[in-house]
């Protein structure tokens, strides 16, 4: 691959690439594995937040979006996104209120609540606006969301203010690990058995049950949940690989860099942290990785240096080659580029604006 990359074609590095074929072969083949499990496809844009990829998706049978943050919703939103899901317990000030009145003048939108609290500040300042609710329970990420036995009253709490309860959500955020994804999806699955019964009892009913992740998806139980929420399988990135979720062939997305500087069986390369993100689990074997060299191990990122180990006797590019950097995780990479080259034939075809890019609010 690295042999067809022309610095003479290419935009100055470092850039994101994106191997539009392998991004279409990714969408088509999750859309019709929840399609084949009779679990809807609400996939969460944060990861591309692209326009043109959601419309895809949504050619595709998505049912809609996922997105993280109200700005996401108002981008893709007037871009023609009829049903979006933001999944997060927003608190509503009076600011965020308005927008969201806004939004829902115009699109199907849910809104994520973790607490009665939250959900009567949602209520109090969207003033009846036709906004729904999944309620957050929490399948052992033990990041956001409540306990899933209390999702009933905290359910109940939410329509007695005037909110639109349509069911519940959870994020099986353990999952992202090695030999993690089965046991994630089980407790996700329980998880959410017992937020659903607990809304019956509380005479409410989840015809929303949304789960999964990308790691997760496979494994989903499809007799407790109604939707599944997958975000990176589009582009995937050295996690995905690490874990096993994915092979090298279905990575979409890398960066282009230039090899700046060699030592030994060490070579800079000029995608630092500031092109590739920083997350860096602990189970991971680099800062990213090199698919055209599996054995080389990103060591250490800086700004704007990745420094890259190559084993004894091994052959390393030359100053100048230009080198493929696939991110531990591709959402930090994609929210810190402008726009995505689409790459056709080592020469740059067309580009995607990261629309929703910095949406943070």
């Amino acid at each position: 691959m690295t042999d067809s990359l022309n610095a003479s074609h290419l935009p100055p590095t470092p850039f994101l690439a994106v191997d539009a074929a392998i991004v279409e072969t990714n969408l088509a083949a999750m859309s019709d594995a929840a399609a084949a499990r009779g679990l809807a496809l609400r996939p969460h844009a944060k990861t591309h937040k692209v326009v043109e990829l959601a419309m895809r998706q949504i050619e595709l049978g998505a049912v809609g979006l996922t997105v993280a943050t109200l700005g996401e919703a108002e981008v893709f939103a007037v871009a023609g996104v009829t049903d979006i899901f933001i999944a997060f317990p927003l608190w509503a000030d009076e600011g965020k209120g308005a927008r969201l009145r806004a939004l829902a003048e115009n699109i199907t939108l849910t809104v994520g609540v973790d607490s009665a609290e939250g959900a009567r500040q949602l209520a109090a300042t969207t003033a009846g606006a036709p906004i729904g609710v999944l309620v957050e329970v929490d399948s052992g990420h033990h990041r956001s969301g409540a306990a899933p036995a209390d999702a009933g009253a905290l359910a109940r709490a939410a329509a007695e203010a005037g909110l639109d309860v349509r069911g519940v959500f959870t994020f099986p955020g353990h999952g992202y690990g090695r030999g993690t994804q089965s046991s994630a999806a089980e407790d996700e699955a329980q998880a959410l058995a017992v937020a659903v019964e607990s809304l019956a009892v509380a005479g409410l009913k989840a015809t929303v049950v949304s789960g999964g992740s990308t790691p997760t998806a496979a494994v989903a139980d499809a007799a407790i949940l109604t939707e599944m929420r997958p975000g990176v399988y589009l582009f995937n990135d050295a996690q995905q690989v690490e874990m096993g979720t994915c092979g090298w062939g279905d990575v979409a997305l890398w960066a282009v860099a230039t090899t700046v500087s060699r030592h030994g069986q060490h070579i800079i390369v000029d995608s630092g942290s500031k092109t590739l993100g920083a997350d860096w689990p602990a189970w991971a074997t680099g800062g990213g990785r090199l698919p055209d060299h599996p054995d080389a191990r990103i060591t250490a990122l800086s700004e704007h240096h990745a420094t890259v180990k190559f084993p004894d006797g091994a052959a390393l590019p030359d100053l100048g080659e230009l080198v493929r950097v696939v991110p531990n995780h591709v959402c930090a990479a994609v929210n810190l580029a402008d726009e995505l080259m689409v790459m056709v034939d080592g020469a740059v075809a067309d580009t995607w604006q990261v629309a929703a890019r910095g949406q943070n609010s």
